[in-house]
């Protein structure tokens, strides 16, 4: 786990230096600079172009990943990334066609509940293919083992473009209109340097001779589109459905609280960068062992430091809201329902990149299908009941379901499951902990009660875990960090 630890740590870092920054623009900038109209127009362009991403990306990402480590010889390297680099444009050049004969038809169905969506339509397919492309981008130096870079740019810089570019609205430097047509560019701009800096690492041979395997990538690709599709629908759908649904308000409210549920998902997303590649490895050179060494640790190191990041969002919830603008405490019960999902994810280490990376990957396709069909109608029959409180319970629902499918089919194939005894030790602990503070009002201003259960809070987890050793990774970081 060396590399992995010292990576995930150097990748936590940088993401949440990205969610501080994107803290202050969704929570306090967004909300006072922007009416809630435009906040949700800028979430529903951004949320829409994520549905759209994987299929405009083709599985390349996950196909890098996955294929990479099997090709010893630079010329089927060569062969292999060349074929990712066009790939893409098999879907992004016809989509585009079609988009621009159909224009009209479709920015029409996209703005039938929501007028202001309209004018901006052309920005989703934009800011989608740039998004596709930075993936790409970002995996070709995930194969080298070097996440780093493309972390800061996945997180922080175009949380910090848009910071500077709401200054820029509010002392009318821009319009608003000029603003949602920056953060596309900040988008394009951030895939154009992650792939000066991939191509740093590896610059590009063409070669179309494709001495490998290629119906087995193709198969692969077109079947992950459907695989990668599902996490960003469910990212996304809820947000995308309430556009279509409902009033484009409820999205900045929904927003809010999304940004606030994703921070328990950091640590994960931070070791994932260096996991998969290495799950990839470890399939090729059919390594059992160390695979199940990395499910096991990387379950239960999630749920322990996410657990943490969860307990507290869910003690200071209250709190955190009454520093916001009154409407906004709509979504309070939107929080705490993503936040168990994230939860959730958390637990189920790299269940994910096992299936993906794995000859069963297939099984994504059945799996991905249902639980789209399972959100989407789950989002219509709740939504006009519950409003945002129904997008986040069919999400929690689907998510739930989509969890324990992969959770069953790894254990059925593969005979590993990522959990210990200290797995429900680290539950209970959680549990225990949000109960006893959610309701415990120390009846100070908010911050104060912030930074007094938050500190009370950590004090006791820390020294639980520490001092019952549910954790050796965590326990020798922990022990280096009481040395210095």
């Amino acid at each position: 786990m060396g590399i992995v630890i010292k990576q995930s740590i150097q990748n936590t870092i940088t993401t949440y230096l990205g969610f501080v920054v994107g803290a202050v623009n969704a929570l306090f900038l967004y909300t006072q600079f922007l009416t809630p109209e435009n906040y949700g127009l800028i979430g529903y362009l951004l949320s829409t172009a994520n549905v759209m991403m994987p299929l405009f990306m083709f599985g390349v990402s996950n196909t890098l990943v996955k294929f990479f480590s099997s090709y010893k010889t630079k010329k089927q390297q060569n062969g292999f990334l060349t074929l990712m680099l066009f790939l893409p444009l098999l879907v992004i050049i016809p989509i585009g066609f079609i988009g621009v004969l159909g224009y009209q038809a479709i920015s029409g169905w996209l703005s039938s509940e929501n007028e202001i969506i309209k004018n901006y339509t052309y920005l989703i397919y934009i800011i989608a293919v740039a998004m596709a492309y930075f993936e790409i981008f970002f995996a070709w130096s995930k194969i080298h083992y070097k996440s780093a870079f493309g972390n800061i740019m996945k997180e922080v810089f175009h949380r910090v473009c848009i910071f500077i570019l709401l200054f820029a609205l509010h002392y009318k430097l821009l319009t608003v209109d000029q603003f949602i047509i920056a953060v596309a560019i900040v988008y394009v701009i951030r895939m154009l340097i992650m792939k000066f800096y991939a191509f740093s690492l590896r610059i590009p041979k063409l070669d179309f001779n494709f001495n490998f395997n290629v119906s087995s990538v193709l198969k692969y690709s077109f079947l992950i589109i459907i695989a990668g599709s599902v996490a960003m629908f469910m990212l996304d759908l809820d947000k995308f459905m309430l556009g279509k649904l409902i009033v484009i308000d409820n999205i900045a409210y929904y927003n809010v609280a999304i940004f606030v549920a994703t921070v328990i998902a950091v640590p994960s997303r931070a070791m994932h960068q260096i996991t998969y590649p290495l799950t990839a490895k470890y399939l090729n050179e059919n390594d059992k062992v160390s695979l199940v060494n990395l499910y096991k640790k990387s379950s239960l190191n999630l749920i322990i430091v996410s657990g943490i990041i969860f307990t507290l969002v869910i003690v200071n919830i209250n709190d955190l809201y009454a520093l916001l603008n009154p409407e906004y405490s709509k979504a309070l019960y939107v929080v705490i329902i993503i936040s168990i999902v994230k939860l959730l994810d958390n637990l189920l280490g790299i269940n994910n990149s096992i299936i993906f990376n794995s000859n069963y990957y297939r099984i994504i396709l059945f799996f991905g299908v249902l639980i789209i069909l399972v959100a989407v109608l789950l989002n219509y029959l709740l939504i006009p009941i519950y409003n945002i409180n129904g997008a986040a319970i069919a999400t929690f629902l689907a998510m739930f379901l989509y969890g324990s499918l992969k959770l069953w089919y790894v254990n059925k194939k593969f005979k590993m499951h990522p959990f210990s005894v200290y797995t429900f030790y680290t539950l209970l602990l959680i549990l225990l902990l949000s109960l006893a503070f959610y309701f415990w009002d120390f009846g100070f201003h908010s911050i104060i009660n912030i930074i007094i259960k938050s500190t009370v809070v950590v004090a006791l987890y820390g020294f639980i875990v520490y001092r019952f050793n549910l954790s050796e990774d965590i326990t020798t970081i922990l022990n280096k960090l009481l040395k210095q």
